[in-house]
């Protein structure tokens, strides 16, 4: 791995990881469903903004083929975004972003029911069940990470082993689905087409209270929606263009160090000797699922 590659992947990491240390502050001066609308009008506006000033290289999408199943993704990433910000009320970053970790766990077992070319071996099964039992570890340890917190509620992990879940099942229906479609297309009107359901529905529902925010909490909400969302995403499909599936997938490791790390600083979040231990299982089962082997299959004619 280049030099170069190295360092895409730790700029997008820690632009994952601190984004959502962002949303964690944020959710304190919002409610999740208005700050998860705000943030993808952001994004959706970024989006629109390249649109309009790069229209030669990036075309507007066009043919109902490809909004009907933008439309599916963005309804399901509107749903698992918000179950996934809920989560922070009760969880810390870095602990939300550790278990969260294990999420390719759940694709795994997901595909192997969903996709034909997607079956579970015993190598699979066997990073499958550390990845979850370093999950399980750390909810019957109780953690949360905040040290404000004197009783775990069960809804942090429930809302985010939800939202989870719809990531999963997200990922297996772009893997089946959406092969022929350009990324950045895709991934533009699945906001859009987020946007368009949370925004007015979190207007409905709750409404927009600005007398508790306060600069901090807009500037979270600008650098989650701007840097978190937008340019995340543009850096992690210049990483999986350039240097490939393998390189872009390594954030998803580096994102739990900086997310963790800038919690402790900047929301005096804590780290404990079980929260390492359960993200050294979980990294250990990812890794151990995603492992090609070296045996060639033959080909079947």
């Amino acid at each position: 791995m280049t030099t170069q590659a190295i360092l895409y992947i730790l700029i997008t990491g820690f632009f994952f990881g601190t984004s959502l240390v962002a949303s964690r502050f944020a959710v304190g001066q919002f409610e999740p469903i208005v700050y998860v609308g705000l943030r993808l009008l952001v994004s959706s506006l970024s989006f629109l903004l390249v649109y309009s000033v790069a229209g030669r290289r990036y075309a507007w999408p066009k043919g109902w083929h490809i909004w009907r199943h933008a439309i599916v993704l963005g309804l399901s990433s509107a749903i698992a975004m918000t179950g996934f910000t809920s989560a922070l009320r009760y969880l810390s970053s870095g602990l939300t972003s550790i278990i969260s970790t294990a999420g390719p766990a759940l694709t795994v077992i997901m595909a192997h029911y969903a996709l034909a070319d997607e079956r579970l071996t015993w190598r699979k099964i066997a990073g499958v069940a550390l990845a979850l039992g370093g999950a399980l570890l750390l909810i019957l340890r109780g953690e949360s990470g905040l040290t404000e917190v004197t009783q775990v509620s069960g809804w942090g992990y429930g809302l985010l082993l939800f939202a989870m879940l719809v990531i999963a099942g997200n990922t297996i229906y772009i893997r089946r689905y959406t092969q022929e479609f350009e990324p950045f297309q895709l991934t533009s009107i699945q906001v859009f087409a987020a946007c368009l359901l949370v925004a007015p529905l979190s207007l409905w529902l709750v409404g927009i209270d600005w007398s508790g925010v306060n600069w901090q909490g807009i500037g979270a909400l600008l650098y989650a929606g701007i840097i978190g969302t937008f340019l995340s995403f543009i850096l992690f499909l210049h990483i999986a263009q350039e240097f490939g599936a393998t390189a872009a997938a390594m954030t998803n490791y580096i994102n739990p160090v900086f997310a963790t790390l800038a919690g402790v600083l900047l929301l005096g979040e804590t780290l404990t000797v079980g929260m390492g231990i359960g993200v050294a299982i979980i990294m250990m089962g990812v890794w151990l699922t995603n492992r090609r082997s070296r045996r060639r299959v033959p080909k079947i004619v």
